[in-house]
């Protein structure tokens, strides 16, 4: 009974002793998990409590303590020369300000406080972990006119409270920034084809590899050129050329003459040797468009207009002639 008794009492004690022990000596971090972009700029933050009868005489951050090993003072290590910054108050906070994070600065960062007191000597563990990051991108690598698309900023960690920007060829789009990581384009147009980066709010300067999105369409603005060599006389002939904007680029060239049921050509340019009203068919897997239809003269030649207009003006000379 007596056991059952002091059991309790003796637990409290050292409940008490303990407790007054941990408020002498604490270390708390604002974060103990760290996401960073690479190439930015970071900020550990910690708060400690010593006991009052010790003085600190130093304090720093290192990496990765191992026990029984006096740790480093992060700005001796190898690579951290020049982007450690400490910032400390009277209150007993002391942060480390990293810069140009990179991925070799993947570590566990720890508080160590040394006192007046050789045995006194404290360390905050386990302290802050950091992971670094960068931009990706994620876009399908085509889509057809029409349909929608997802593009992702893909990250290898999560971000603290991050905002999005996208830009596509370097512009900033119409919907600048958002919580989200994914644009949603619906009825993708040829016009959304591009190349896309995003980056985050405050690291702007920090943008991630550009990605292209290839957008598929039938083909548009068909148009028809016409050249010739020298002057056109009796019995030579024009080259016409059908261009066209698509994607896949255009397969195949149809040409045809007005008045004609059948197709008088193929290819991307043809050989016209008669005048006329010509006009190309453009197509791709996708479509297909036709272009306005021009109009070829040659010397020597006439069609119905040309004819009527020739014989008119020779029954109007013969006439002229005969009055008088």
């Amino acid at each position: 009974m007596s056991l059952k008794m002091a059991s309790p009492l003796y637990l409290i004690f050292l409940f008490m002793i303990s407790g007054a022990l941990g408020n002498k000596w604490s270390v708390k971090y604002s974060q103990l998990n760290l996401c960073a972009i690479r190439g930015s700029t970071v900020f550990m933050n910690g708060t400690y409590t010593h006991p009052t009868r010790l003085t600190v005489m130093n304090r720093f951050w290192l990496i990765n303590p191992v026990p029984g090993i006096e740790p480093t003072d992060l700005r001796n290590e190898s690579g951290y020369s020049g982007r450690v910054e400490y910032l400390g108050d009277e209150q007993n906070h002391f942060s480390l300000r990293l810069s140009d994070v990179k991925k070799t600065d993947e570590h566990m960062y720890c508080l160590r406080i040394i006192t007046n007191d050789q045995k006194e000597r404290w360390m905050g563990v386990p302290g802050v972990t950091l992971t670094v990051t960068d931009l990706q991108v994620i876009a399908p690598a085509a889509v057809t006119e029409g349909q929608s698309a997802v593009l992702t900023c893909k990250t290898t960690c999560s971000l603290t409270d991050p905002t999005f920007i996208w830009y596509k060829t370097r512009h900033g789009l119409t919907t600048k920034t958002t919580k989200s990581n994914e644009v949603h384009l619906q009825r993708v147009s040829s016009e959304d084809a591009g190349s896309y980066s995003c980056a985050v709010r405050g690291y702007e300067h920090l943008p991630s590899p550009a990605e292209n999105l290839s957008v598929r369409y039938p083909p548009k603005n068909v148009s028809v050129s016409i050249s010739s060599s020298g002057e056109i006389v009796e019995g030579s002939s024009v080259t016409l050329t059908c261009s066209s904007d698509a994607n896949p680029p255009v397969e195949i060239y149809t040409w045809f003459k007005e008045k004609e049921s059948s197709p008088v050509g193929s290819g991307q340019s043809y050989r016209a040797l008669q005048s006329g009203q010509y006009y190309c068919e453009a197509q791709n897997k996708h479509g297909s468009e036709r272009s306005a239809a021009v109009s070829v003269t040659l010397n020597g030649e006439s069609d119905d207009y040309t004819s009527m207009f020739d014989l008119c003006s020779v029954i109007h000379h013969t006439l002229w002639i005969f009055f008088l």
